[in-house]
């Protein structure tokens, strides 16, 4: 089961007072209680969530949080979220900066929760549809930044994700696909001077690094832990 706190059971109870019962029981089965209660606090804002995006996660925050301040000390103006799901990342920059924000997905059923995220959020952000697979944005951008699938296609994951989207969890080349893909068009859709910034998986730092520097050889990287000391985060300056 789910490690669910009392908060959590409360908002269950307060959501379904006639079936609370029965959601329990989906919780039991190791439904996500957030698709059940429909939103996230998120880095103090209120995120709805559904089946057709990833549940935000405690990490992310932090991934928010150090994007805040790397951009305190950068004149940028423009930023893209490429796999922007709920929006959450976005929202959160947006609401905490003043730069203009582009978010991408492939997903339409995505696209239309995350804008009526921005809207019950306040901010204003771009949102469009693309396949970053397939497709190259039309604008360039000071900053990117994404939290793309890296999950290999063969690895174990929590029980959970089975509820999850798939195209937001899983990616190909060991978990490498969007990484490759994203720094191998950022020569086209990036400034000169741009930065690049990811979440990415815990064993995935020294690859992704690798193939930033064949494409920016004079890149400063930094990589940043999590709560927990894992690599999750890297900082590409070109």
């Amino acid at each position: 089961m789910n490690n669910i706190g009392y908060a959590d059971l409360k908002l269950l109870k307060e959501t379904y007072p006639k079936e609370f019962k029965k959601m329990l029981k989906k919780v039991k089965e190791n439904y996500p209680i957030q698709y059940l209660i429909g939103y996230v606090d998120f880095y103090n804002l209120k995120i709805n969530v559904n089946e057709h995006v990833l549940i935000p996660r405690f990490e992310t925050e932090l991934l928010v949080e150090k994007t805040i301040n790397f951009l305190k000390n950068k004149n940028y103006q423009t930023l893209l979220d490429i796999g922007t799901g709920s929006g959450n990342i976005a929202i959160a920059l947006k609401k905490n900066t003043n730069i203009i924000i582009d978010a991408l997905d492939i997903s339409s059923n995505a696209l239309t929760l995350a804008k009526y995220n921005a809207k019950i959020n306040n901010v204003s952000i771009n949102f469009y549809k693309l396949d970053i697979l397939n497709d190259i944005p039309s604008k360039k951008y000071d900053c990117i930044i994404s939290n793309p699938p890296y999950v290999k296609e063969d690895e174990i994951t929590s029980i959970e994700t089975k509820y999850e989207p798939y195209i937001a969890l899983y990616a190909k080349n060991n978990g490498l696909e969007f990484y490759e893909r994203i720094l191998s068009i950022s020569s086209t859709i990036l400034n000169k001077n741009g930065s690049i910034i990811f979440e990415i998986g815990a064993t995935q730092a020294y690859n992704i690094k690798k193939i930033a520097l064949k494409y920016f050889p004079n890149a400063i990287i930094n990589i940043y832990q999590d709560y927990n000391n894992y690599d999750r985060f890297i900082f590409i300056e070109t």
